[in-house]
């Protein structure tokens, strides 16, 4: 990873998909961070069968339960993770984990909005604040001075569906309640980064791309970008972003999108 200097790092949802690459690719490095958390709400069960796998293999891997929806599941993973960091901070933190459900503005639920919300902004919300504390310590301690994700680091996981000005392939599918609960994650971002900038803390969210994922599949046309692809990028990009990125929306590519 030229230019980022990760010693540790958690990814939340990372049992299938894009965590899960991302965690891979991670431990694949050179330079691997020393810690890699990989968060997903069952460790022991067969979805997370490929993250037994690596961490069989890479001692530096550490699988942690963590429910994004219930906020004990959260705080008992923050806890797990300070003593795994045995005093040392956590340098970045991915936002990850996200749902979504086939609507329409005539077939969307309470039930259905409150979900996929609880997911994917309100998980992120509890998460990040759980973290804070040693996202705090990593940005004290690191030598390098202003903001970057080699110092201390929030990258939420959004999508270009998010995006009031794009409104991004919506004519393959309206899923009203994850476009708006991607348009409030870009927005927590913005809170994010104007909160905690000034404790050297980077806040950015990031488009992955329309990504061959099980999620991604579900329209009735194929994602044309492979998940290893979106990972490679996404990890060329995070050593660019800094001061000038704090609370931006970014693709994959490093691209700056419209809110």
């Amino acid at each position: 990873m030229a230019g980022l200097c990760v010693r540790s790092v958690l990814v939340t949802g990372a049992n299938r998909g894009i965590g899960l690459e991302l965690v891979r690719q991670l431990l694949g490095k050179a330079n691997p961070p020393e810690r890699v958390f990989a968060g997903c709400r069952d460790p022991a069960g067969e979805r997370a069968q490929q993250l037994q796998d690596l961490a069989s293999r890479h001692p530096n891997l550490v699988i942690v339960a963590l429910d994004v929806t219930h906020p004990a599941s959260i705080q008992a993973a923050a806890a797990s993770v300070q003593e795994q960091l045995k005093g040392s901070g956590l340098t970045l933190l991915i936002n990850n984990a996200g749902t979504a459900m086939p609507s329409t503005l005539e077939s969307e639920t309470p039930e259905g909005m409150a979900l996929v919300y609880a997911t994917n902004v309100t998980g992120p919300l509890l998460v990040s604040q759980a973290f804070l504390p040693l996202l705090k310590k990593a940005a004290q301690e690191s030598p390098q001075t202003g903001l970057s994700c080699s110092r201390a680091a929030i990258v939420n996981m959004s999508s270009e569906a998010g995006s009031i000005q794009n409104i991004f392939l919506w004519h393959l599918g309206q899923a009203v309640s994850y476009r708006c609960s991607k348009a409030a994650l870009n927005m927590l971002t913005k809170c994010q980064a104007l909160a905690h900038g000034g404790d050297g803390i980077l806040s950015v969210a990031l488009h992955p791309g329309w990504v061959q994922t099980d999620m991604g599949s579900r329209a009735s046309l194929k994602a044309p970008l492979a998940v290893d692809a979106s990972v490679r990028e996404i990890l060329e990009v995070l050593p660019t972003l800094s001061e000038k990125d704090n609370g931006a929306f970014v693709s994959w590519e490093g691209k700056v999108l419209p809110w």
